[in-house]
């Protein structure tokens, strides 16, 4: 039998050990289960590889790989109870490799009586922004820091509601050596204080806070156990008008992330919207000053990351601006602002038909200002010192971007975007002082979709990304063809006809072909996979690059 129908064997042999005995107590009809219900959800990716050495991509002993997931949660009343199956046979190239063989690192239980309700086993919490604690999964990332322990919450009064939590942080198939321990309150003033029910105004204040205890084995050096954070915010909304605004603190927290340097760290997060009569308005300004909370102070990158620090920068979603300089959250220092403008144009005059959308967007992202500390001692070092509103020097990133989108009749939909960036190479991608430096770069889009009759679709993209640094400019084209509301085929096409060596000017084209019917979802592809970054709201991972067949299923009853 070969891997690949063992990995096949092994999922259905775990996917029925977890799905019969919940079947048979959902259908017995007696007892706690009475009126049960039973549905789940399941994902697998595989993935081929071949070597390609023009690219980049190197040669994989295990040629088939795949990341599977499988949840069946269980509803009976206010009980609910769930879990879910994981297995990396192996994991796909990109993911860290502990994410490595099979099991059910996910299961829970819990119970809602209305003011309380209370979880045990591993659940997903996040307070406030999430600037102090956040355990969450993104599947395209690898990450699932979720928690292990109990979680507890309360509505003694309307407009009271309180969290605590506490237990083991989920590190691949195990856990991270640290305890956590939190509680958030949050106060709906409108349904606190009578009178206030029906006011315009909205006001909602919160507090949290959170501890980690981790055992010092240091030899060198006194390593504080017990690190806390805490964090307060505010919201406050008027018709259109929405004011968001957190700030938190952190103890002195030691790790090989910070350079083991004994500072406190602290960040703030503002946001503020309008919205009426077709206008918007977004600010944004964030400040981060060694933010980085972790349940392991050994641990690097993505692993064992406690809290989260949201970028204020606009998540792209066109290919070349997604995945080529996207931009990644400094923990350990960085100043950042946003403003984006939209405007919907009416119909008539030049809005066309339809009306017409405009959004403009800039933000920027520098370094904080940083002044060297004394040490005192080798057990009280700062680090460095830093004023709170001084922005520091060096630039991280800059993205100034306009997009318009117009539909001009029933059949022809435009969108047209066009950005300017300026990406820290050497700071975004950890690299060190140096070796790339600041590169800046054009983009210009242009997506249009042709609706051919009712069921018949056709959308084409262009995209270039223009730029002497680094590896030179891109071009890219895309043509997708739909058939709804089952079938689509798309291929397309990047090449790096800039770079400044020849032999990588390369062509990176992938097709791929897909069938949806109910909530299932099975496409296949096959191309080359050019290396790059995958972001999720600041959250970024590496992706080597490949050559080979794809095959993604997603389904959920």
């Amino acid at each position: 039998m070969t891997n690949a129908y063992r990995s096949l064997a092994t999922t259905l042999a775990w996917g029925g050990t977890l799905l019969l005995p919940l079947a048979s107590f959902a259908q017995s009809g007696n007892g706690l289960l009475q009126g049960a219900q039973l549905h789940g959800d399941f994902q697998t990716d595989v993935q081929t590889y071949k070597a390609d050495p023009a690219i980049g991509a190197p040669d994989v002993p295990e040629r088939l790989r795949s990341n599977t997931f499988a949840n069946l949660i269980l509803t009976a009343g206010k009980f609910t109870a769930g879990a879910r199956y994981e297995a990396y046979l192996p994991q796909l190239q990109g993911f860290d490799p502990r994410y490595r063989g099979q099991g059910v690192p996910y299961r829970f239980a819990s119970y809602d009586a209305g003011r309380i309700a209370v979880t045990v086993g591993n659940f997903y919490e996040q307070f406030g922004s999430g600037l102090i604690f956040r355990a969450y999964e993104e599947r395209n990332l690898g990450i699932d820091n979720s928690i292990d322990g109990l979680r507890v919450r309360a509505q003694p009064v309307p407009g009271v509601r309180l969290t605590g939590v506490i237990g083991k942080q989920r590190r691949f198939f195990e856990q991270s050596p640290a305890t956590v321990r939190g509680i958030d309150a949050e106060l709906s003033l409108n349904e606190l204080l009578p009178g206030l029910d029906s006011a315009a105004t909205r006001l909602t204040v919160g507090g949290s806070f959170v501890s980690k205890f981790q055992a010092d084995d240091d030899p060198a050096l006194v390593l504080p156990e017990n690190v806390g954070a805490g964090a307060a915010r505010i919201s406050l909304s008027n018709g259109g008008f929405n004011l968001n605004a957190e700030y938190a603190r952190k103890a002195n927290d030691p790790s090989a992330a910070n350079g083991f340097i004994y500072r406190a760290g602290e960040s703030l997060l503002v946001t503020a919207t309008y919205a009426r009569n077709g206008f918007g308005l977004v600010l944004g300004a964030k400040r981060v000053d060694n933010m980085d909370f972790r349940t392991d102070r050994t641990a690097a990158s993505n692993v064992s990351v406690l809290n989260f620090l949201p970028a204020l920068t606009k998540q792209h979603t066109y290919m070349l601006a997604a995945s080529i300089y996207p931009y990644a959250t400094q923990p350990l220092g960085e100043m950042s602002g946003q403003v984006e403008l939209t405007y919907h144009v009416p119909s008539g005059s030049w809005g066309g038909t339809y009306g017409t959308d405009i959004a403009i967007n800039f933000a920027a992202v520098n370094a904080i200002d940083k002044q060297a500390a004394p040490d005192r001692n080798t057990n009280s070092s700062s680090g460095y010192e830093s004023g709170f509103f001084r922005v520091g020097g060096p630039v991280y990133f800059r993205d100034f971007n306009v997009e318009l989108h117009r539909r001009f009749n029933k059949k022809w939909k435009a969108n047209a975007m066009y950005a300017h960036f300026v990406y820290n190479k050497d700071v975004v991608e950890g690299l060190g002082q140096g070796a790339y430096g600041i590169i800046s770069s054009d983009l210009g889009v242009l997506d249009v979709t042709y609706k051919v009759s009712a069921k018949h679709s056709l959308r084409s993209e262009v995209q270039g990304l223009f730029t002497k640094r680094d590896q030179g400019s891109w071009a890219m084209a895309l043509l997708e063809y739909t058939y709804s509301p089952h079938f689509f085929a798309t291929v397309y096409d990047q090449y790096n006809y800039g770079n400044p060596n020849p032999a990588q000017q390369i062509h990176y084209i992938t097709g791929q072909v897909g069938y949806i019917g109910g909530t299932t979802r099975v496409a296949v592809g096959y191309g080359r996979q050019r290396a790059g970054i995958v972001c999720v709201g600041g959250v970024c991972r590496f992706v080597p690059a490949s050559n080979g067949a794809t095959l993604s299923i997603t389904s959920s009853f």
